[in-house]
């Protein structure tokens, strides 16, 4: 069952939104910064998977980000608030269009 939460890392004043699979691995992950919440990551597993395989994840990795390297399970000190899909894609959508009209 696919779950959708988000928490806040106060230190840099960061929002991380996740999607996670039944297995709690994270499959989309937007991040966004600041008073402004400016996104600055908006990556997607299958997306880096793709890159990875043809050779272009430098290229990925510095427009969209990675997702967390972790399941879900193993984290340490965050306590995530649910989300549901519909708040998860309110957030992935808007982060992906701004990141994805960035120039490199």
């Amino acid at each position: 069952m696919t779950t959708w939460m988000r928490c806040h890392w106060g230190e840099e004043d960061v929002w991380f939104y996740f999607e996670a699979d039944a297995e709690g691995w994270v499959t989309r992950q937007v991040e966004l910064q600041g008073p402004e919440l400016t996104p600055i990551a908006a990556a997607s597993l299958d997306e880096w998977q793709q890159a990875h395989e043809a050779g272009r994840l430098d290229e990925y990795d510095s427009r969209f980000g990675i997702t967390a390297e972790l399941p879900v399970s193993e984290w340490e000190g965050h306590t995530p608030e649910q989300l549901t899909s519909e708040a998860f894609e309110e957030v992935w959508g808007p982060a992906r269009r701004h990141i994805a009209s960035r120039t490199r």
